[in-house]
């Protein structure tokens, strides 16, 4: 099984299906969640053995749970606004969050 992340903490995404930017804060390798709410949110049915990213979602209050074949990087090298964006990270450069807290 490949699971080999394509994205990383900090890099700003945007979602094909739902047309939303988010930067990413969180890495599995594979699916975490449960049956429940994968058969409930998952209406694609994206593979559970490819990597999920936690997202905290531009002009939002919402962290999303999404499968990798559902995103791309964003080529925009606007930051996200998001009201949690300092509790993960400590700074915003070259398109990209920092989480380097002193």
């Amino acid at each position: 099984m490949d699971t080999t992340c394509k994205y990383s903490v900090g890099q700003i995404i945007h979602h094909l299906r739902f047309d939303y930017r988010g930067v990413i804060v969180d890495v599995d390798a594979t699916f975490q969640g449960t049956e429940e709410w994968y058969n409930e949110m998952a209406k694609s049915k994206p593979p559970q053995d490819k990597p999920w990213y936690h997202v905290l979602v531009d002009q939002s209050i919402t962290m999303t749970y999404v499968a990798e074949r559902n995103l791309e990087a964003d080529p925009s090298p606007k930051p996200i606004n998001h009201p949690l964006v300092d509790k993960y990270f400590s700074r915003f450069q070259e398109g990209c969050y920092q989480a380097e807290f002193s």
